[in-house]
Formats: structure tokens, sequence, C-alpha cells
């Protein structure tokens, strides 16, 4: 396989083990993985000899409000944050934390999250992000678990906050807000023995005191991540400086290899949760760069704006972030008129063809960039040069889509909080990587385990199984949790439960997920995931859930239909009505119905696969009603428990 090299070779399952594929890592790697940058033992050496170096640059940038309305980016340099940082950090260590503490972190993206962020890894602080979208419970949770001394908070977030007292109030003594907080405010703290500081106040709290930093070693925990989880109370993955250090390393000599390196010169926009491993790695690049980092204004529907006024160079989204760009790309070609909206079809058939013929996306089409795909890539800012998508698979249809009009690389990567995020990632200009997340990052080890229950198996000619992982990206356990990290840490190959498939170019397909598998009454088992990808690459469908009970011998699913198509098919046949009632409408069903068939059939998936009876419901699974997790994955037992009615109405009309 053209980008693996093999360093281990497959094992036969014995009785009661199953059988493993070879082990391999990225060709870029071949002759071992990449070092450390000398000097930097922790991520707050990143920051720190970033400093050094760049101590003018601008880092930390927020849209100025003038009138009620936002206006030009202003700008932090490197220099103005760390003096920030100094402060903080003295001021934290003078209310009696130290390390090896916990600090929490509660609120959206921006620049007090980082300065408190970089503060922790000064001092050697365990940074304890809780989701932005969280609500009271699991914030008393992660406080209460992670024996959380401090929490900076957002001031949008405080009564949020008050919520989870008095349990929180256990472990927790300070609360320092991101802006202001009321006199109110404070004494409610003060009645539960903590005390309460605006940001302002915070920063000269330590002024009077001299504190010395400590040193901190590479497999220090740097940060304690809280997955969301789909079931029960979120876990705590701690993550070493190590981890993320690696991770560095190994995304520098990919980059490196195929000349695509970060510069002090890039501008990113920091939109998804600092919460999210994701995010916290890519940010922390940016920072050992030198590069700028500005945030966006909190409101979804201001997006475009921010990318507008601030014009990033590299530009990460997750799935639904980059579906309604296509979504709304595709709405103004379909408004265009006739003759150019044809005009546009031939162009992107013409320049596809040529980056299926092996082109470069920048040679495919100059002359077509410049007249026709332009316009969207002002629509991005101008300046964006690569898309990276993360956090949940891209439909196929977008992403080619985007790879052709964006005039830019799109990529999608993999990976996990317990992996440190970097994974896979595929590779600009491979066309043959479309769908897949590319090979792995040159820092790790991968193999994949058959799974024989599932029906995959990692020697046969098509490899296929659970993707297991080895390196120093791995966490070093789930806090207070031994029992849950000896489950997944088995010799040093992390179990991560996602099955995938190994392409002839050396990428990696993710096809399926190991637990969410059931069984139908004839026998069956159906395994959701691989069919949810299949049938969720229809264009009609925005999102999918699929559920079969073990009492019936049929699949039902909840389908969020696409807007357009939907009100696309009501004007082509004469139907009528706002977008609600066109899901309601029978033949609206019998459409998509229609679509999911025709799919099954060119997939050749087998008669109980196939889907017998649907919902479509105009409003899209979300985070409010609890039926997704903060990074979008389905909560499987909170989407039944909501459609249990709409289920069971399915099952009995179709018998």
């Amino acid at each position: 396989m053209k980008y693996l090299v093999e360093v281990e070779k497959c094992r036969e399952g014995t009785t009661g083990s199953p059988s493993v594929g070879p082990a391999y890592r990225s060709v870029f790697a071949k002759d071992g993985f990449p070092p450390p940058v000398p000097g930097v033992d922790s991520c707050w050496d990143v920051f720190r000899l970033s400093v050094e170096r760049n101590p003018g640059n601008r880092m930390l940038g927020r849209r100025e409000i003038v009138d009620g309305k936002a206006g030009k980016y202003v700008w932090l340099t490197y220099k103005e944050v760390y003096d920030m940082v100094m402060k903080v950090g003295t001021s934290i260590r003078s209310c009696g934390v130290e390390k090896g503490n916990c600090c929490g972190i509660y609120g959206a993206n921006c620049p007090e999250w980082i300065i408190s962020m970089e503060a922790c890894n000064a001092h050697g602080i365990y940074c304890v992000p809780l989701y932005d979208t969280l609500g009271a419970g699991a914030v008393e949770f992660i406080i209460s678990h992670a024996e959380v001394q401090i929490v900076f908070v957002d001031e949008k977030k405080i009564v949020e906050l008050l919520k989870a007292f008095p349990d929180a109030a256990k472990f927790l003594r300070i609360i320092v807000s991101f802006g202001k907080i009321f006199p109110e405010q404070k004494e409610e703290f003060r009645q539960f023995g903590l005390r309460a500081y605006s940001w302002d106040e915070f920063l000269f709290l330590g002024n009077s005191q001299k504190v010395d930093l400590p040193l901190i070693n590479k497999t220090d925990i740097c940060t304690i991540m809280y997955t969301s989880g789909t079931t029960g109370d979120p876990k705590g993955v701690l993550i070493s400086n190590e981890s993320i250090l690696t991770l560095m390393a190994g995304v520098n000599r990919l980059l490196e290899s195929m000349n695509e390196q970060f510069h002090d010169d890039d501008v990113y926009l920091s939109y998804l949760p600092l919460a999210h491993i994701f995010d916290r790695v890519i940010e922390e690049m940016f920072i050992f760069q030198g590069a700028s980092i500005g945030f966006w204004q909190g409101d979804v529907k201001l997006l475009v704006e921010d990318i507008g006024a601030l014009k990033p160079s590299i530009f990460c989204a997750v799935p639904r972030v980059l579906d309604r760009i296509y979504t709304g790309l595709q709405d103004k070609i379909a408004k265009g008129g006739l003759i150019k909206h044809t005009l546009f079809n031939v162009a992107y058939k013409y320049k596809l063809r040529n980056m299926i013929n092996g082109s470069k996306h920048d040679e495919a089409a100059p002359f077509l960039d410049r007249i026709i795909f332009s316009k969207v890539k002002q629509g991005l800012g101008g300046n964006v040069r690569l898309i990276l998508s993360g956090a949940a698979p891209l439909a196929t249809h977008v992403e080619e889509f985007l790879r052709v009009v964006t005039c830019a690389h799109v990529q999608q990567g993999y990976g996990l909080t317990e992996t440190c995020a970097g994974t896979f990632v595929s590779l600009p200009n491979c066309p043959s990587m479309l769908g897949t997340v590319g090979p792995p990052v040159p820092n790790i080890d991968v193999r994949l385990e058959s799974v024989p229950e599932m029906g995959y198996d990692a020697l046969a000619d098509q490899p296929r199984g659970e993707i297991c992982i080895r390196g120093k990206t791995l966490f070093s356990g789930y806090h207070k949790r031994e029992d849950l990290t000896n489950e997944v840490l088995v010799d040093g190959w992390f179990h991560t439960g996602d099955i995938g498939e190994w392409q002839s170019d050396g990428s990696l397909k993710i096809i399926d997920r190991k637990k969410n598998i059931f069984k139908l009454s004839q026998g069956e088992y159906v395994a959701v995931e691989n069919l949810e990808n299949i049938y969720g690459s229809i264009a009609a469908i925005d999102s999918i859930w699929i559920y079969g009970s073990s009492f019936e011998s049929f699949l039902v699913a909840v389908i969020n239909p696409n807007i357009q198509a939907i009100e696309r098919w009501g004007e082509e046949n004469g139907v009528s009505g706002e977008f609600s009632s066109l899901c309601e409408n029978p033949k609206a069903k019998e459409y998509i119905l229609a679509e999911l068939n025709k799919t099954a059939k060119a997939k050749k998936l087998k008669g109980f696969e196939f889907i017998k009876a649907i919902h479509l419901d105009p409003v899209p699974f979300d985070m409010e009603r609890d039926l997704l997790t903060p990074t979008f994955k389905k909560k499987r037992p909170q989407l039944f428990n909501y459609y249990q009615s709409v289920i069971f109405e399915l099952y009995k009309s179709n018998k």
C-alpha cells in the first residue's frame, strides 16, 4: 500500500482471541518517528518559545463592537498575551492552587480562554475544559470528579454554573468571570464559601507576590478532557504534554512531506470548541508557529460574516458546518438561472475530471477558478488554502464538491480524544482518498483486529476490523477509572471501537462502530453505523437515525431531509406548502423511500438492510433535545426515548 510501511506481522487468532492484521505506519515515518523539538518539553514551552521568537506577532484577536455592531478584528501580540498569562498564573497561585491541581474553564472560545489555558500550562495545573453546551448536571459531575479548585467562566455562563451548586462546592474555591460579575452573583458564591472575581480584578490579585514556575516534565498531565459520551457519565481523558507534543511533531512531518507547512502569517478562525481536543491541538500548532488566532462572535448565523472579516488561511470544520456551506452554495446555483446553472455544471465536471486524472487542484482549471470558482473562495474570505474536516464522517458528495469549488485542499481527518485527535488525515491532491480519512499521521502504528461476530476479517483480501492504535500520542488513562482504561488499552494498543477498512493506496475508510450492532427478530445482525453512512450519502438527506427492534424483522428510520431537495421535489411535482408540511406529505415520504431503495440496491445491501418505513422530521437532531453530543455524535438511547412513539407507529402501520 503506497502510503504505508509494515512494521509488525499479522497474527492468526487462536481459540477465544481474534486475528489481527499487520501493524503499519506512515511512509513518511519509514526511517522512524519524527523526534521532538529540542527544548520543547511541555505545552508551556510551545508558547514560551514562540513568544521569544515572535513577540510582536498578532496572536489573539476578537471583533471590535462599535454602536452594537461587530467591526474589524483587534489584536493582542504574543508579548501582550504573555504578560497577561504571567499575571493570571500568579493570581491563581496566590489563591493556593498548585501544580497538579485542577482548573476548570467554562465558556465559548475567546482570548481569555487561551490566556487561562496558558496560565495552567505555565504552572503545571491540569486544565479541565467544560463543554460550552453541557448542562448543569454534567458540569457538577466534572467539577466534583476532577476535584476542580478554580473555574474560569464566561460571564454568560455564570447563571448556568450556579445551578451546579451546592454539590459543586466541595472542592471549588475560586470563580473568575471572563468579563464582569454582578455583586449579587458574588454574594451567591460567597454563601457557598467561594470567592468570585471579575477578569480585571483577578489580573491584579497576585500583584504583590512573586511566584516561581515549577519544573514540568513531558509525561506530566497537561489537561483532563471529559468526553461527552453517548451514554453514562463523561469520562476524564488524561492527556500528557508528551501526547500533544508528539502529535505536533507528526503533523509537522506530514505537512513538510507534502510541502504544506504552517507559517507565522497564517490566520485561524477559532470557533470549534476549545473544550474538544481537535481544536485544542490545532491552536497549539498555530501558537508554535507564531501565527494568528481570531475568535468568532459565538453565533453560528454570523460565522460567514466572521470569516469575511478575518480572512483565515486555514479553516477547520465539523461536517455539519460544511454541509451548511454546501447546501447554501447549491441553493445559490439553483437560483442562478438555467444558463448560469449549466455553465457551472460544465465547469465543475471539467475541473473534477482533470483532478481525477492527476492534476493538482490549483492546476486543474486555473481559468475557471478565476472566473467561476473564485466567488466561492471569496465567500470564505479569499485566503483559505486548507479546509480540514473532523469529528464525524463528511459525506462523499459534499467533500468532492468542496474540493472542486473552494480552490483549497479539502481533507478529512480522524482521531479520538484518547488518541490526541490527529490520527489519520487524507492527503492533498489524492482523489483516490475521497471518502476516506487517509493514512496514519507519522507518529503512530495502526493495525486492524478482526470482529468475527460482525463479519469483519483483518486478514481478508479487503482487510476490515477494529482500528487499534499504538504510540506516544495515546492518553494516559481515564481519570479515576482504571477499570475502563484496562478495557481499551491492551498490550500498548488502544482499541478505538471503530471499524476501518484499508484501501489499496494505504488510506483508511471508517465503515462502522463495533458496539452499534443489534439483532432483528429473524436473527440477522445489523451494523447500524455502516448503514447510516451509506444512506446518509443521499443528497436529499441531511441526517438519518436507523432503528431496528429485536421483536421486528425490518428497519425503520427517522430522517432530517434536506430542505432544498424537498422543496425542489415539491415544485417539480406540484406539491405546495411549507417545509414542515411537505415533511408530513405521504408522497414526500415515498420519494425519500425510493431514494433509499435505489441506494440500497446500488450498494447491494441485503434485504433486511433495506429501510421499510420512515418519519421525516424537519427539525434537525440537536444538542438542545439531548439527541447529539457536542461533537455531533448520535445519542442512540436518547433518540429512541425521544422518538419512541414515532417508532411504535412506524412498526404498527407497516405490518
